[in-house]
Order: C-alpha cells, then sequence, then structure tokens
C-alpha cells in the first residue's frame, strides 16, 4: 500500500476543488458565495482534519459520518471527502456499514516517535560520558529516505570550527559516517540503487562520488563495524560513527564523533563503537542475533 503525507492529501483536496469545472451559474450572487465557501486553503483543510482525527480518538467504538459531522460541525460532503483522503493514505480506516475509525497509519508514527524519543532519553547518558572522555562533539543520527537527520547533538565548545552536525540537520547517506553504516545494512543491490538513484553528489572535494570507491568504503565499514568521515560532509571536520541496534537487532541510529580535522585521532574508534554497543545494550540488544 501506497502511504501518502498529511500535505499530499491536503494540497490535493485543495487542488481538487479550485480545478472542479464549476456548473452553469444560476446568478452571480450564488455563484461567487458558492466559490468563496469552497476555497479554503491548505490550512483550512489541515485545521477540518485535525478536528475529524480528535473526534474518532475520543471513541472506542467506529463512529458513523453523520455523528462525525455533527461533533465536527462540518457538512456531511466536507467530512465525507476529507474521510476519504485519509482513508487512502491510512490515517483513517472505514468499515462496510460507513463508520469510521482511526487508522494503522498513525499507529506507525506514534511509534516511530516513541521509539525516537526512547532512543534519544536512553543514548544521552552515554553520549556525555563520550564527550566527556573526548572533549569533542558526539551525535546521534537517524535515518530518513536517502539522508541522515541528526537528533541529539552535545556541543564541544572548544573550536570555532563550524560543524554540520546540528539538531535537526541532514546530509547524504554516503558523505555521512553514520549514513555509511545504514548504506552496508542495505546490502550491495540497494547500494547500487541508491547510488543510481542519487548520483552521489558530492559536498565537498573529499566526498565519494563514484560507486566502485563507495563499495571499497563500505567493506571497510562492514569488517570493522565502524565508519569514518574524513572531511567529506564539511572541509575541516571529520567523523567516526558506529551502529545502535534495538531489541530485534536492527540498526536505528548511528552514534558519531566529529573534530575539527587537526584534532582527529582514529585512536578514539574502539570508545565510539563501545559506546554504541552499551547503548545497544541499553535499548535490549543482546548480541545474540547476527545484524542484517
Amino acid at each position: 500500500m501506497t502511504l501518502v503525507s498529511l500535505g499530499e492529501i491536503t494540497l490535493g483536496l485543495y487542488h481538487s476543488r479550485v480545478t472542479q469545472p464549476r456548473k452553469a451559474q444560476v446568478s452571480t450572487k450564488t455563484t461567487t458565495a458558492a466559490n468563496g465557501a469552497e476555497a479554503k486553503s491548505p490550512i483550512q483543510v489541515i485545521e477540518r482534519m485535525m478536528k475529524l482525527l480528535d473526534v474518532l480518538s475520543h471513541h472506542a467504538d467506529p463512529v458513523p459520518l453523520k455523528q462525525l459531522a455533527l461533533e465536527t460541525g462540518l457538512h456531511p460532503s466536507t467530512a465525507h471527502r476529507i474521510l476519504g483522503a485519509m482513508t487512502q493514505s491510512g490515517f483513517v480506516e472505514r468499515g462496510d456499514a460507513g463508520v469510521y475509525r482511526l487508522g494503522i497509519r498513525l499507529l506507525e508514527l506514534g511509534s516511530l516517535v516513541k521509539s525516537r524519543i526512547s532512543l534519544r532519553e536512553t543514548a544521552m547518558p552515554a553520549m556525555l560520558k563520550l564527550h566527556a572522555a573526548t572533549g569533542e562533539s558526539v551525535n546521534l543520527g537517524v535515518r530518513d529516505g536517502d539522508e541522515i537527520v541528526y537528533v541529539e547533538r552535545t556541543s564541544s565548545g572548544r573550536s570555532s570550527v563550524r560543524v554540520v552536525h546540528i539538531v535537526g540537520a541532514r546530509a547524504p547517506l554516503h558523505t555521512t559516517a553514520t549514513g555509511k553504516l545504514f548504506l552496508v545494512e542495505d546490502g550491495l543491490e540497494r547500494i547500487r540503487d541508491y547510488a543510481k538513484r542519487t548520483g552521489l553528489p558530492p559536498s565537498t572535494a573529499a566526498s565519494i562520488t563514484q560507486l566502485p570507491a563507495l563499495e571499497r568504503e563500505l567493506d571497510k565499514v562492514r569488517r570493522h563495524s565502524v565508519a569514518f568521515d574524513l572531511d567529506e560532509v564539511e572541509a575541516g571536520v571529520r567523523c567516526i560513527a558506529a551502529g545502535i541496534r534495538d531489541d530485534g537487532g536492527d540498526l536505528v541510529a548511528g552514534l558519531s564523533l566529529s573534530t575539527p580535522s587537526e584534532r582527529f585521532n582514529p585512536d578514539w574508534a574502539p570508545l565510539v563503537r563501545e559506546t554504541a554497543e552499551q547503548i545497544s545494550r541499553a535499548l535490549g540488544y543482546s548480541g545474540a542475533d547476527k545484524p542484517r
């Protein structure tokens, strides 16, 4: 099943209304009023979606359309149209009797948010210890499609060198130490798909931009369970990363130590790996299952 974002639902509803052929005009006044009522902005559509989700969340049993319209103050046709779009995306489920309930997509998103919050809370004590031992910045990154998103960071404050690994920052998988960990997890076929899809664009002159070179680099990562970024995301900044696994053995994040190039010390790699393993154990990973 193809999942659609809230933004896509909203824009789809919006454009479907504003591009609908207009019926023959009965009067200029009537037509103008009707168009004004229908031409709602995407923000207004989102507000109506939130109303419907909020009402559904307060009912343990599926809710009929008429009751949803009554409790949200929406016209039944408007509620039906929005619910239809949310049903297609999995945010809402429709029963055979024309009743509605919250959909599985919300459970998936809720589980994702919960896991990331738990990950950050679990990782922070170990990140602070690594920071204290090295005096350098420690980052926590998770995968989002073809990019790494940094969700937590401790700052060294030792240098004015700008480091891109700030909370919320993104970087391509193939240029980051953490991203390389996730590419190794993908396997050869998906690595090649990634290279073809993205074209391996460079961030700096040191970035890997050719598939054979990337495959050689990832083979090292696979053998040593640690990855490096040597001025590949930002000139003058280097990183060491190791993977964090959950209780099912899945790679859920990367722990990375970032330093200015002049202070880079590859001998910190075992310490980074040990810290990542400590966080993995705290998440329930026993190490009994082989990483995928």
